[in-house]
């Protein structure tokens, strides 16, 4: 089969297709020919070394696909089935083990790429407003790269709850999506954010800051964050935030700042299937639209981590094998 490999870190150029043998299905294990697989930065930090892993290997660990072959002991799943998933290593490749235990059944009428890209970005957004901070109606919270695939399912799912949502974006472009998910206000990174929504909220700040781009925009998500309010740091595009003092967060208003990461909070298949099945649902009835920004062919793959990396896509990524 064909197969994105890696066997050295570094940029985008060391995602080299390959020719590789084709996986053996084991215990508790299905065999899955991909239809559409998701590209996401947790791709990025592994591939650059920053989370280190063995090489060589195959990127990637969502995706969505036909179930071909089952091993032994399966038992939820079938031959001819379409499932997705987000926990299945070595997933740039046309077909993938996946283990049956990350796998979740796919609805009718939800598209391959929207499948493939929904669950990460998905089950992120719900862990962060279900169980980091959950705000309630009327409550004002902040979202940094409202345009992008996470940002634009934390916006919808907030705002569909009445809550208000300030964004940050970087284009025009950007700033239309955002405000078409619901947002309520959008900035632009260069304004004084800090100061900027500690006017749209009467001097108070907000609820809670969800920031998935780290070094560049901590510090004004700190200080824009009321008094007792969370900052949750999940992810770190623009580069990781360095080391910080911990008293900071008394004279800021006895603030909470976690780190947390998707691992941690789909910790058995109930939880899982709590979160997937609420993301996967939301998408059939319509409640949720997730927003395909860019595809490429599996080939590819190099030009896809350049285009992410570079903020140049909206909304998911996904690679068509």
């Amino acid at each position: 089969m064909r197969a994105i490999q890696v066997s050295e870190n570094g940029g985008p150029e060391v995602l080299r297709l390959s020719e590789v043998p084709d996986p053996q299905v084991g215990p508790g294990q299905l065999l899955v020919e991909t239809e559409a697989i998701g590209v996401n930065f947790i791709d990025t930090y592994i591939r650059s070394g920053f989370y280190p892993t063995s090489l060589p290997y195959i990127p990637g660990a969502e995706g969505t696909g036909r179930v071909t072959a089952l091993g032994a002991d399966v038992t939820d799943f079938r031959v001819g089935d379409r499932v997705a998933w987000a926990a299945a290593p070595g997933s740039y490749a046309e077909k993938v083990l996946v283990p049956a235990a990350s796998a979740i059944p796919v609805p009718a009428g939800v598209s391959a790429p929207v499948a493939a890209s929904a669950l990460l970005q998905g089950m992120t957004a719900h862990y962060l407003i279900e169980s980091i901070y959950k705000p309630e109606a009327g409550e004002t919270v902040l979202v940094h790269a409202g345009a992008g695939g996470v940002g634009l399912i934390l916006t919808q799912l907030l705002a569909g709850r009445g809550v208000r949502v300030i964004t940050t974006v970087s284009t025009d472009d950007k700033e239309k999506l955002s405000r078409e998910a619901g947002a309520f206000e959008v900035l632009r990174y260069d304004d004084e954010i800090a100061a900027r929504v500690r006017e749209l909220t009467d001097g108070v700040g907000v609820a809670a800051a969800y920031d998935g781009v780290g070094k560049d925009t901590f510090e004004a998500s700190l200080a824009a964050v009321r008094i007792r309010g969370m900052l949750a740091l999940y992810g770190a595009a623009s580069g990781p935030v360095p080391p910080f003092d911990l008293q900071r967060l008394n004279p800021a208003g006895s603030l909470f700042v976690t780190r947390p990461t998707l691992a941690h909070y789909i910790r058995n298949r109930a939880e899982l299937l709590w979160r997937a099945g609420d993301i996967m649902n939301a998408i059939a009835d319509g409640s949720l639209n997730v927003r395909v920004g860019a595809s490429y062919p599996l080939a590819h793959a190099e030009q896809a981590h350049r285009d992410l990396e570079g903020r140049k896509t909206t909304g998911s990524v996904v690679l068509l094998p």
